[in-house]
């Protein structure tokens, strides 16, 4: 969970970079981030569970933020690479994974983490000439965290649980872009939906797109407006920094969402933003970091290959706390435990875009 006033760092210098501690000789983590923090979500999750790392393990952490143009992406990075201010290098999202590919050969010195999307492995695509021997992958079961989605999603409206919106039986999905990992949390919302007694045409799904697909919350807003206007009781944004306009426009429409990746009642500011979130769908990325710095400090982290990580390892999961009582049902709260333990169990196998 992201805390208040953790984004407030100090500047250490120009290039977006931001650092936490003086070198000090302790094991240096630089996340490497393409866009910014502040997205409430994604990133803001990643740099949580490296600050914890920081405190309870005591690594040095550095920030450096690239920004949203994606011109200044390829040289961000080889920036990063070659100072000499970090042991392990982190990045995330299947947009970096072959800046990743092509540098981790040359600094064979160095470790890589990547997070939400692998590197090719197998050389084969120009990128890891050295089979990315000294890079860490690790991915998310997202459809799974779709599938309680689509599963909470359904019996909200079937059930008119949701104040103000009874007579709405359709829902929204809000994508950054329209590629293999954002559809897999598409596919997995729809298959939930529909495990719940829901139909298909009932869920709404649209694409930011552009070049700012995650980075645009005014076109963002425009969208959710849109799903809202087309009847759809919440919109669920999968679009980082984009998904914060979607509160915006439940605050006007009177209608609900869904957060992503992070605990976004807990993040957002304002309060009536916070009132229009169910629930937030979890991607446990600062979770995820968190274990792979406790792996390396006993040297069990396995670099050069992927990990998958789901419900059954807490990585995916959905908020339940008191807000969420306020607003749902028992009965529903009951179903949607059962979904997720199904889940966990392997006794419902969710589908996958990947």
């Amino acid at each position: 969970m992201v805390v208040a006033g953790m984004l407030a760092l100090a500047a250490c210098g120009g290039g977006g970079e931001k650092s936490d501690s003086a070198s000090s000789g302790k094991t240096r983590i630089k996340l490497v981030v393409n866009g910014g923090l502040g997205d409430k979500s994604f990133f803001d999750s990643a740099y949580a569970g490296l600050k914890r790392a920081q405190k309870e393990l005591g690594y040095e952490l550095k920030v450096v933020e690239i920004g949203s143009d994606r011109t200044k992406w390829e040289p961000g990075f080889e920036d990063a690479a070659a100072a000499d201010d970090y042991d392990i290098l982190a990045a995330g999202t299947f947009e970096v994974t072959d800046y990743i590919g092509e540098l981790a050969p040359q600094y064979p010195d160095k470790k890589f983490w990547i997070f939400d999307a692998p590197v090719d492995y197998s050389g084969e695509n120009g990128t890891c000439s050295n089979k990315c021997e000294n890079v860490y992958s690790v991915t998310f079961k997202q459809n799974e965290g779709g599938y309680l989605a689509g599963f909470l999603a359904e019996k909200l409206v079937a059930e008119k649980a949701l104040k103000g919106t009874e007579s709405l039986n359709k829902v929204g999905v809000m994508g950054g872009v329209k590629t293999p990992l954002i559809e897999d949390f598409v596919v997995g919302f729809r298959a939930g939906f529909k495990a719940a007694g829901g139909k298909n045409s009932d869920v709404l799904v649209q694409y930011v797109g552009g070049d700012k697909a995650f980075s645009d919350p005014a076109k963002g807003k425009e969208i959710s407006t849109a799903l809202y206007g087309q009847g759809a009781a919440l919109v669920w944004p999968v679009a980082g920094l984009s998904g914060l306009g979607t509160f915006e426009s439940a605050v006007a429409a009177k209608r609900y969402t869904l957060g992503v990746d992070s605990d976004q009642y807990q993040t957002l500011t304002d309060q009536a933003q916070k009132n229009t979130v169910v629930t937030s769908i979890l991607k446990n990325v600062g979770n995820a970091l968190y274990k792979a710095a406790e792996a390396e400090q006993k040297d069990s982290l396995k670099y050069g290959a992927v990990e998958t990580v789901g419900l059954a390892e807490d990585a995916v999961g959905y908020v339940n706390d008191d807000h969420f009582a306020q607003l749902v049902p028992e009965k529903i709260r009951t179903e949607l435990e059962a979904a997720a333990d199904q889940v966990k169990s392997g006794s419902v196998t969710v589908p996958s875009a990947l």
